[in-house]
């Protein structure tokens, strides 16, 4: 069992910047592919980025290439979402998942975070 805990989230005005983080509690991080996904209220779960268990590749929803950016530090079990440009449509709650491989489905990943929400007034 692994579990996600994900921190970073908070109220941003657009065009600001937040960094989340997803601690995980195993020591066999490395053998993890993860992934970023996000809801807001009344839609459905969509995928934001994930990234390979060495980090050596990533994938990016098409409304959040070039502002945001996945990465990772195995030694720290840790996962990061580095969010620049952001929009009010970035408005969500905020989860990171766990898999083997990497995927951009939701029903693909095994384990997954309580969220952080993150917020983006105009």
């Amino acid at each position: 069992q692994v579990q996600l805990v994900e921190s970073g989230g908070g109220l941003v005005q657009a065009g600001g910047s937040l960094r989340l983080s997803c601690v995980a509690s195993t020591r066999a991080f490395s053998s993890y592919a993860m992934g970023w996904f996000r809801q807001a209220p009344g839609k459905e779960r969509e995928f934001v980025a994930a990234i390979s268990r060495g980090g050596g590749t990533t994938y990016y929803a098409d409304s959040v290439k070039d502002r945001f950016t996945i990465s990772r530090e195995n030694a720290k079990s840790t996962v990061y979402l580095q969010m620049n440009s952001l929009k009010p449509e970035d408005t969500a709650g905020y989860y990171c998942a766990a898999r083997t491989v990497a995927s951009k489905f939701s029903y693909d990943y095994d384990y997954w975070g309580q969220g952080t929400q993150v917020t983006v007034s105009s």
